[in-house]
């Protein structure tokens, strides 16, 4: 091993992080955003011709903003100005921006990157407009955020919004692999680590590809070194992750049996069971938000009609993941959990919408009842589309005797109510109902 390729890992003068030697300077080696960057997606498209508006890229962390706008500064040989939110104000924007006009003025373009732009102030972001406006230059924000809610309109209406997606494991997996072949790389130390850990890594990092070249980075620092090779143990790579994400495979066996347990848990009332397995999936590095999402779906699956109340509660939880993200959202996750556990239990909201489907399914064609037909041109009404029709709201009852279901499904009933909370109270509504249509 040379001088040079120790001096990685011994000088720190000289040494540049694994994520940022890895770093591509064109499209061929960028990972990812197939949607946007594939042969023949708008973006690609924009930075053949280069023809690149004033951008957002809107995107979860380690997808590959920075590197993207990078790529377009070099493509287009553009000035590329990495500007931070987090450590820049006004006089700052100035600055750059007297600099960038210099530039214009003498033929040189220049793409300002500003990161977490959602960061900037409203006066802040004020000050891009000018310099976007005249063309003087590019301006490529990047924001975890949605920026309908954190850039102001004026700006946002002069860029054009991009959203990345978050890197699947196959992306990071084919990342890592180039990687330890890479002469940026790990290409030099000859590194032996199989695909099952190459593959743990790509899961535990969660579509972020810095923390996954940051994580094999740890990992191939601390393997062991021979005269011919450097190998990663599964040891070392737990110390690097952590045992509990290798037991915790998000899509393996172990993943669906752990959702499984907290929705049965709740679903027969018990709290602490279902507390328990949340904490089992969050403490082994589980997205909060899938089991957000996983808590949305039981809240009209399983409590429904009941309590719903349920269905807003378990949708504040995922805004409040969305929000604050780990270890804050623990919390909240907590409460939907105990609250739809202890709430009543209907599942006639998911029952009748299955039975409806296989009627939906196998009989396509059913005509709608010309009574509730609409009518908005003259030939619909002479062919007696709506003809009859009771506007409810006119009655005294409220209500009519109208035929709403296909001829071929009258009296087909979907919805059958439980005796369960709130939607007791319900049931004896609609049984009231059909009694009433009944008297003719």
């Amino acid at each position: 091993m040379s001088m040079e390729q120790l001096s990685m890992f011994g000088n720190q003068e000289t040494y540049h992080p694994l994520a940022s030697r890895m770093r591509p300077e064109s499209l061929d080696g960028f990972v990812g955003q197939s949607h946007l960057l594939g042969e023949g997606k708008i973006l690609r498209q924009l930075i053949a011709q280069d023809k690149i508006p004033s951008m957002i890229f809107w995107g979860p962390p380690g997808v590959g903003k920075t590197t993207l706008a990078g790529i377009i500064a070099h493509k287009t040989h553009a000035e590329f100005i990495n500007f931070s939110a987090v450590t820049s104000g006004i006089k700052e924007i100035k600055e750059v921006m007297s600099q960038a006009e210099q530039s214009r003025h003498m033929g040189i373009k220049t793409v300002v990157f500003v990161d977490e732009i959602h960061r900037f102030n409203k006066a802040q972001q004020d000050a891009f407009l000018p310099y976007v406006e005249k063309g003087s230059i590019i301006l490529i924000g990047a924001t975890t955020e949605n920026p309908s809610f954190e850039i102001n309109s004026a700006l946002l209406s002069r860029c054009q919004v991009f959203v990345l997606q978050a890197l699947t494991t196959e992306d990071l997996f084919l990342l890592l692999k180039r990687t330890l072949k890479s002469e940026q790389g790990f290409g030099y130390l000859n590194v032996e680590i199989s695909d099952d850990m190459i593959h743990m890594i790509a899961e535990f990092a969660n579509g972020d590809a810095r923390t996954a070249l940051n994580v094999l980075e740890m990992a191939v620092t601390n393997g062991e070194i021979s005269p011919d090779k450097t190998t990663v143990t599964l040891e070392v790579l737990r110390q690097c992750i952590g045992k509990r994400s290798l037991l915790y495979d998000k899509k393996g066996e172990e993943h669906y049996n752990l959702i499984s347990a907290l929705h049965k848990s709740m679903r027969n009332s018990d709290p602490d069971a279902a507390v328990y397995w949340l904490a089992r999936m969050l403490e082994a590095g589980e997205d909060p938000l899938y089991v957000a999402r996983r808590l949305v779906r039981y809240a009209s699956e399983d409590i429904g009609m009941a309590d719903s109340q349920a269905l807003p509660l378990a949708v504040a939880a995922y805004q409040a993941c969305h929000f604050l993200g780990m270890p804050e959202c623990n919390v909240h996750l907590s409460h939907a959990v105990i609250y739809l556990s202890m709430a009543p239990k209907s599942n006639s909201a998911y029952k009748a919408y299955e039975s409806a489907k296989l009627d939906a399914q196998n009989m396509l064609a059913e005509p709608v009842p010309l009574i509730i037909r609409n009518a908005p041109t003259k030939l619909m009404e002479q062919l007696h589309y709506g003809e009859g029709y009771i506007y409810a709201h006119a009655t005294e009852e409220k209500l009519s005797r109208m035929q709403c279901l296909p001829d071929s499904l009258v009296g087909r009933e979907y919805y059958q109510p439980t005796a369960e909370g709130k939607e007791a109270e319900t049931k004896e509504k609609l049984m009231r109902i059909k009694e009433w249509k009944k008297l003719q």
